[in-house]
């Protein structure tokens, strides 16, 4: 009899932790509210980087926060009812912007991030949706040329770990991407990365794949979690679930679930935004990231899309209209052709942790319950990876890496 595994969360993370967990042949029930992968990683830049290994906290970052909270054009802002939530959260942040744990916290980026890219190819094989994933580079673009340095410290980090990069100047910028405005004055290329055409359509099709594989995909909005001898039980709306072993990957909603049992996570939602224009007239070969705005720019199936901010809020506070018109003046900025004329606008909550790691693994004192989610950026990149290492984990498979940056223990 096939071993059962019942997964909370039909994001980019459940999906492939779904997969990985069938094809080693455990028995898979996959529960979400919305359908797979239209939640948090729909609204995705797109960018599939397993160079993106550098966390959110780096050294000096105390000294830029001030400017970005005052301005109306940051990337950055607090609904002012979310400061009592911030603050503890911040200074937990600020104590992880130091070059030492920097270096440490991109050793476990880079464990999930590096084999995404094969790791997305191994699972589109076969659906005939293999062309949602192309190769590209994922380009820096800076106004100032003067900062655009190799010798800066998230450079260093990547180059050190085998990454291809090159600085190139307005010239070479141009001729990779001649719609991005002359403004522009400098470049660094990440190389041997890959780009997501739809991140959507990745999940919907992926989600597809488990089904055909066996996976039961259920629409249950889940309110509840309990233990009862071996058995959990997964309260919902008008139903509940038993399960011996359960995954918890829902995301920014995981840290509720989790309250009632005692645990208690410093998880929050730091809400991103993005602008897709549906008829662009102006095409980008790979995303493009303006390095002043925080904000990048990608071409999907559906338009051009540029994804960026970071609002700190309450889950369920509703969408700022004000970030639609920040974006569209940040992509008109990069794109001085682009035709902003029909265009859709969309929020997600990305599940942040001060570290910019998740927690992954068994909970210490709950016995059959695995952790999944905190993400922050980086759910699409990581999500292939952590479903490789979560069905490691439930097969009694050895780890081949120290999980222990991963633990929910690290916050105690």
């Amino acid at each position: 009899m096939e071993e059962q595994v019942t997964i909370i969360g039909a994001g980019i993370v459940g999906i492939c932790t779904a997969l990985s967990l069938r094809e080693r042949g455990f028995a898979v029930r996959l529960i979400d509210r919305a359908s797979p992968g239209q939640e948090t990683s729909y609204g995705n830049a797109g960018v599939i980087s397993p160079w993106s290994i550098i966390p959110q906290a780096m050294p000096g970052i105390w000294r830029t926060l001030p400017g970005l909270l005052r301005d109306k054009e940051s990337p950055l802002s607090v609904r002012p009812s979310f400061w009592p939530q911030m603050i503890p959260w911040g200074l937990r942040f600020l104590r992880h912007a130091t070059e030492a744990k920097a270096r440490k916290t991109s050793d476990s980026m880079e464990y999930l991030c590096s084999p995404s890219v094969d790791l997305y190819r191994r699972h589109l094989r076969g659906t005939n949706h293999e062309n949602l994933l192309s190769d590209s580079y994922y380009i820096h673009a800076f106004r100032d040329a003067d900062k655009a340095s190799l010798q800066s410290l998230e450079y260093r980090i990547r180059m050190e770990k085998g990454c291809d990069l090159e600085l190139i100047g307005p010239a070479e910028l141009q001729a990779l991407e001649p719609g991005l405005s002359h403004d522009f004055k400098a470049a660094v290329l990440i190389k041997g990365q890959a780009r997501a055409h739809a991140p959507g359509e990745i999940g919907r099709v992926l989600a597809n794949k488990a089904r055909a594989m066996g996976v039961d995909v259920v629409l249950a909005e889940v309110t509840g979690l309990s233990r009862h001898d071996d058995q959990w039980t997964i309260s919902a709306k008008d139903q509940s679930f038993s399960a011996p072993r359960v995954v918890l990957a829902a995301g920014v909603w995981s840290a509720d679930l989790l309250r009632p049992l005692g645990v208690n996570l410093p998880l929050l939602a730091e809400r991103g935004y993005h602008v897709e224009f549906l008829a662009p007239g102006v095409t980008l070969t790979n995303s493009v990231l303006d390095v002043d705005a925080k904000a990048v720019a990608s071409s999907m199936l559906g338009g051009l899309r540029l994804a960026g901010t970071a609002e700190f809020a309450s889950i369920e506070a509703s969408p700022d209209p004000k970030k639609q018109a920040l974006l569209t003046r940040q992509a008109k900025g990069m794109l001085p052709d682009l035709n902003t004329a029909r265009a859709s606008f969309w929020m997600g909550r990305r599940p942040s942790f001060p570290d910019s790691l998740p927690v992954l693994g068994e909970l210490a004192g709950q016995a059959g319950l695995f952790t999944a989610f905190g993400h922050s950026h980086y759910g699409l990149m990581m999500a292939p990876k952590t479903g490789e290492v979560l069905a490691d984990i439930l097969s009694g498979r050895a780890a081949n890496a120290d999980l222990a940056p991963f633990s929910a223990c690290r916050f105690r």
